[in-house]
């Protein structure tokens, strides 16, 4: 792999983990959920988002791109050809409107240590820290995030990693020594479902799960609720089955009700062909809720 992309930089973050959190959000990931909230996050290069109701159709980024990508709609605003789109950001610099971004840029690792550090005063007083997310962390240029998570580690700032678990399992042993605590998504245990939802089965998603355990990592787990996906009783049991029979250790659970955030994005992306879905109802969550914590295990939230 030979970038490591970054799509943003989100400080005063309170949702992904404890206290204050600047979360830093990393590009591509080996799944390709279907209800994936930040779908710009899902592919490895760097993509153009295009607004259209922002467009005014005045041309400007028709005559900047070198790709003759850029062409006029039969609606009179600006449309482009992603086939021919190299996302080189010329077309965004003549955007007056805004219009245009392009999501994926690089930084070094000093210069991102640089910014995270600025903010230790809000970590200390709230027992937060840095949080890296994506994407898929750990499916990224492993050098990069094991020098990223050494220097915070370094630097006395608390790292929490948020992963599918779709990687390598050498790639945890890199950050385990380092890492406060994984975020970690389990978003089905039916293999086909999980197949059929994320493009990708889950064996090794599990395995990785429970190798973390035993190797004695802080686990956190997070299951994104999907109407029609994986909130009924089947999976609500399988779920835990896997972590009461198999014996891993978490710190607490956090169920994530859908929400409609993404689907916006896949516009601005040009993906058209997303699925949809409805968010869950609050006495749904409550149920799985109880379902969880009847089991014996907790604590367990809603959202997070």
């Amino acid at each position: 792999m030979n970038h490591t992309y970054h799509i943003n930089i989100q400080k005063f973050s309170i949702h992904d983990g404890n206290g204050i959190r600047t979360t830093v959000f990393f590009k591509g990931c080996p799944l390709s959920c279907a209800w994936c909230h930040n779908p710009e996050s899902q592919r490895f290069h760097r993509e153009l988002m295009f607004d259209e109701e922002r467009c005014t159709g005045c041309g400007s980024c028709i005559a900047a791109c070198p790709q003759q990508a850029v062409f006029r709609a039969e609606s009179g605003k600006a449309a482009t050809d992603r086939t021919k789109c190299t996302a080189c950001g010329l077309c965004v610099s003549r955007c007056f409107y805004h219009a245009r971004s392009v999501v994926g840029t690089e930084i070094p690792v000093p210069e991102l240590v640089r910014q995270l550090v600025r903010d230790r005063m809000f970590y200390e007083v709230s027992g937060g820290g840095v949080t890296l997310s994506g994407g898929e962390v750990m499916a990224q240029d492993m050098n990069y995030i094991q020098q990223l998570v050494k220097a915070l580690h370094e630097e006395d700032i608390s790292v929490d990693i948020d992963t599918c678990g779709d990687a390598p399992y050498e790639n945890f042993q890199r950050v385990l020594p380092y890492a406060d605590t994984f975020l970690y998504d389990l978003k089905a245990v039916t293999p086909q479902i999980h197949l059929e939802y994320t493009g990708r089965d889950n064996k090794r998603i599990i395995e990785n799960l429970q190798r973390l355990s035993r190797d004695g990592a802080k686990i956190n787990l997070r299951v994104p609720v999907i109407p029609g996906v994986n909130d009924g009783e089947e999976e609500t049991q399988g779920m835990i089955a896997l972590i009461r029979d198999s014996g891993v250790r978490l710190t607490q659970v956090n169920l994530l009700p859908y929400h409609r955030v993404g689907a916006d994005k896949n516009i601005r992306l040009g993906r058209a062909d997303c699925r949809e879905f409805e968010p869950p109802a609050a006495e749904k969550m409550e149920q799985l809720k109880n379902r969880w914590q009847g089991a014996g295990i907790s604590p367990v939230f809603i959202g997070g």
